[in-house]
């Protein structure tokens, strides 16, 4: 467990931390000469619960509440000090609040100097500090009296520390690695090393991690756990991990930064986020407010845009932060919004997307994804994203933005119930069915309205169906459709099983005298179009109209103005392409390369490769090409799905 402590200057945080843990959280000479907190203290004690307890010491003084929120990220109790004689503060009460925006809810208030007042004055004091509490999450929270110059209340104190410590549920440590860094020095003999709380996860001595926004990587050559040498840290544990590797200095880490598995590193410089407003907020939060955001133990400049009009004092709402650089974050970690001069606490709340578009952002589809998004159960939002505008739902973003393990994305999918095209993303079965009926009847409707069409384009399908599917999951779902005998694909084409489109009988005896000179051995050099034309008597226009119907039936292909080939031989030729470059050390060949496989003259096998080039099965550069892998099934022979 990890305990932060909280409230004014001067009331006493630092001397009852020492007393609990025989710990002087004050680390700077300044701190010590002028008896103020200013930096961070860190302390550790077994208090009795079998387990070491971790104490955040933080600033009072107003001028450092930034400070303050450094360390009050990732503490799972607040120690709230208030001294007798002094009673409740200014600082009281925006650390209160500041503890209330950041959803703590376990809490314990140390009534201190309590041999400087006498009872009718604590009972009073009691009663205020209820009052005090009643709105926030630490409504309830016990109160005790303590001295630390007579020693009165210390050791009830730590008993109810210690019962809070066994009481406490353990944290994810299933989850996937997330340390927030809060300090970054070097040590002699060790190197760098960095000091932070562990919000998820777990890592052990070997390690590699990766530290953001920078992306600077690391291997874990040493963890100290809750003061002690271990082999691993995990979630709810304070943390020095020392870290090695090329460029990882002390300069190179900033408080802030998060090491973090490497998977999960996703910089933004944009978060749409739920977000409220204290209620002393003096006027409301309109589009562009300036403010400065304190995340983990991050502190940037940012805008606020409210997403559902301006922000009233005392308000909820939804609202887009656009930050002045990129930070490390995830869904539902907990922020807090300071004014730009730092003189009073605005607001706070938690991240709900980490990627939101910058325009079209309050419209009322994009609402309805983020009324999805704030659901926190993983499966109950999986569900409604799949059902809200977005459609479809990219799993491999929504595992990421939430730090879900792998097992814990196949749980929360499977209890949605979604479908999973390639697994990647997922439809509701709902959509997952009319999207499957609705490509069948288009289908149906273009061979009706097109009878002398092989087919309609796939990727014109994709882009015709809504919700509209990523290549790769339309892909997916085109290889279930055909498995099932309910598709067939031609190439690049999709039909239906039973479609044969016909040309016109006398186009089809003019069609039966042009198709054998496309085959045979001839077939990498048929004849021009012109040449049809002198030959069977017909004008060259109507043959080159017939064989453009023939093309869009899929019998044949237009390589060029003047030359067709039959669609078997374009299917051949592609091959001979790939092989040709499977043959090249680099994968990039020549046009005479492939000239001398087809046995063609210079002019055609360019022009062969140029459409090639416009169809995306081959990608150029200068003289030279190479073969786009994403489009290699694009003439299979076998009508499947790559």
């Amino acid at each position: 467990m990890i305990v932060g402590t909280a409230g004014h200057i001067d009331h006493g945080k630092t001397t009852l931390v020492k007393a609990l843990t025989g710990t002087d959280g004050d680390r700077l000479a300044e701190e010590k000469a002028r008896g103020i907190t200013i930096e961070l203290g860190f302390a550790y004690a077994d208090l009795g619960a079998g387990a070491t307890t971790g104490f955040v010491d933080v600033p009072g003084h107003e001028k450092f509440v930034h400070t303050m929120l450094a360390g009050a990220g990732g503490i799972d109790l607040a120690l709230l000090v208030i001294a007798a004689d002094d009673g409740i503060m200014p600082q009281t009460r925006e650390h209160l609040a500041i503890l209330d925006l950041l959803g703590i809810k376990n809490g314990i208030v140390a009534l201190t100097k309590c041999d400087l007042a006498d009872e009718a004055r604590i009972e009073d004091l009691r009663l205020q500090i209820a009052d005090l509490l009643a709105p926030t999450g630490l409504a309830g929270s016990p109160v005790v009296t303590v001295s630390t110059l007579t020693g009165a209340g210390v050791p009830d104190l730590r008993q109810m520390l210690a019962e809070a410590e066994r009481n406490m549920q353990a944290c994810a440590a299933s989850g996937r690695f997330r340390m927030v860094i809060d300090r970054s020095f070097t040590l002699a003999g060790a190197g760098t090393v960095v000091t932070g709380t562990v919000v998820s996860g777990a890592v052990a001595v070997g390690d590699q991690v990766l530290v953001s926004p920078g992306g600077l990587s690391a291997r874990v050559r040493g963890i100290h756990a809750q003061n002690h040498k271990s082999q691993q840290g995990v979630a709810g544990q304070r943390c020095a991990l020392n870290l090695s590797g090329d460029g990882v200095t002390r300069e190179a880490i900033s408080r802030g930064d998060v090491a973090l598995e490497p998977q999960l590193h996703a910089p933004t410089d944009r978060l749409d986020v739920e977000l409220s407003a204290l209620p002393s907020e003096p006027r409301a939060l309109g589009t562009w407010f300036p403010a400065r955001l304190h995340l983990g133990a991050v502190e940037v400049g940012a805008r606020i845009v409210p997403l559902q009009g301006d922000l009233q004092p005392g308000g909820q709402s939804i609202a887009q932060l656009v930050l002045d650089r990129q930070i490390e974050t995830r869904y539902s970690d907990r922020f807090i919004l300071r004014d730009v001069s730092a003189r009073r606490t605005i607001g706070g709340g938690r991240v709900l997307d980490l990627h939101p578009p910058a325009r079209k952002r309050a419209r009322p589809e994009r609402l309805e994804v983020l009324a999805a998004l704030q659901l926190p159960d993983p499966a109950r939002a999986l569900a409604a994203l799949a059902e809200s505008p977005l459609g479809v739902v990219d799993l491999q973003q929504f595992t990421i933005d939430r730090a879900l393990t792998a097992e814990a994305l196949q749980q929360a999918v499977a209890a949605a119930g979604l479908v999973v095209l390639d697994a990647r993303h997922g439809l509701s079965p709902r959509r997952n069915r009319a999207l499957r009926d609705e490509l069948l009847a288009q289908l149906e409707a273009f061979h009706q309205e097109n009878p002398d069409l092989q087919g309609i384009g796939r990727e014109r399908m994709r882009l015709q169906l809504q919700p509209r599917l990523p290549k790769d999951a339309f892909l997916a779902l085109l290889r279930d459709e055909v498995t099932a005998g309910r598709l067939a694909l031609d190439g690049a084409f999709l039909r239906l099983p039973g479609h044969q489109p016909r040309l016109s009988p006398q186009d089809e005896a003019i069609y039966a005298q042009i198709a054998p000179q496309l085959l045979g051995e001839g077939r990498f050099r048929p004849p021009r179009v012109r040449d049809f034309a002198q030959a069977l008597g017909v004008d060259e226009v109507e043959v080159r109209r017939i064989l453009r119907m023939a093309a869009r039936q899929g019998r044949v292909d237009q390589i060029a103005h003047d030359h067709f080939f039959d669609r078997a031989t374009t299917a051949e030729m592609a091959d001979i392409v790939i092989d040709v470059a499977a043959g090249s050390p680099d994968g990039w060949f020549t046009a005479p390369a492939f000239r001398d496989r087809v046995q063609n003259g210079r002019k055609v096998a360019i022009e062969i490769l140029d459409f090639f080039d416009r169809n995306g099965l081959t990608l150029r550069r200068g003289d030279l090409r190479r073969i786009n892998p994403h489009r290699i099934d694009l003439f299979a022979k076998d009508g499947t799905v790559g």
